[in-house]
């Protein structure tokens, strides 16, 4: 696994990209640009995450699969699926132009779901760091 200092540098960086995107969720942004950029935040987290611990990552940008590749050998690791599967639900409504079955406020959800995903490995890294 790589020095877990620099996993936490990492995960520093992507916690100011996620402060600017609720920053914009928060003024009114487009849900599909929000998305997008909520969709490629989580997938550089569970990608750095499971990297540092020497898991293979695929090389495709489709989430399901970034999850997959990400959990693998660690079935705890679940614990953030439905949150991954929140974001894919959300793409699909915009896909199929249901943006009625979305939340009242679906950008907030959007960037509250990929900040929860963020704290809940952050707070795995420096757990794990205590345990080192």
């Amino acid at each position: 696994m790589e020095n877990q200092q620099d996993l936490l540098d990492h995960f520093d960086e992507l916690d100011e990209q996620i402060g600017e995107l609720v920053d914009n969720a928060r003024s009114g942004a487009d849900l599909s640009e929000t998305l997008r950029q909520g969709q490629s935040l989580v997938a550089q987290t569970l990608s750095q995450y499971a990297i540092a611990h020497g898991k293979p990552m695929p090389a495709t940008g489709d989430l399901l699969e970034i999850f997959k590749g990400f959990v693998k050998g660690d079935p705890s690791l679940n614990t953030v699926r439905d949150n991954v599967r929140e974001l894919v639900y959300y793409q699909n409504c915009l896909d199929t132009g249901r943006e009625d079955a979305l939340p009242v406020k679906p950008a907030m959800m959007v960037a509250h779901t990929t900040r929860h995903i963020y704290f809940y490995l952050r707070s795995r890294v420096e757990q794990e760091s205590k345990l080192d």
